[in-house]
């Protein structure tokens, strides 16, 4: 039988380039000179540091532009709130949400359930989910009606096979 699975990841050296070009960035513009402004990233959190909150969306900004240029998906990131750090400076903790949640899953399931085409099935496993159907027509049915519905997670299809 036809499948495919539908994951939501990141390309984790995509992810390390944006950082390291909008930290290159950040230290050669002239409004930012003096303003302690960084970026650091830890695997899939990303700290922002910079004397004002301002500064800190310009720095957003910068960031989202270089991870747009790279073809990285701003969906799966979570901006986390402004906090007074140390030195009158103001940090924002960035997390890249990688994998499909249980609930994201059931409302996958749900979605491919009511709106899918006839013959076409599909269950959870871990944080993917396997989408099988009859024909290989259907099954590209569903990766169209999936690409549509804006469930707030990037996806990805992955293994089709017939």
């Amino acid at each position: 039988m036809p499948s495919f699975d539908v994951v939501s990841e990141v390309d984790r050296q995509e992810l390390r380039n944006a950082v390291d070009q909008a930290q290159r960035e950040l230290s050669q513009r002239f409004d930012f000179k003096g303003t302690d402004s960084s970026i650091e990233q830890n695997e899939l959190v990303i700290t922002i540091k910079t004397i004002s909150e301002d500064k800190a969306r310009a720095v957003r900004t910068l960031l989202e532009e270089k991870m747009v240029k790279r073809g990285m998906s701003l969906k799966g990131i979570d901006w986390g709130k402004f906090e007074q750090a140390s030195g009158d400076t103001v940090r924002q903790v960035v997390t890249v949400k990688v994998g499909i949640s249980s609930d994201k899953a059931r409302e996958i399931n749900k979605l491919i359930k009511e709106k899918g085409p006839k013959g076409v099935s599909s269950q959870t496993q871990g944080e993917q989910i396997r989408v099988t159907g009859k024909k290989r027509d259907d099954l590209q049915a569903a990766i169209a009606l999936l690409k549509s519905d804006d469930l707030g997670i990037p996806l990805q299809f992955e293994n089709f096979r017939d």
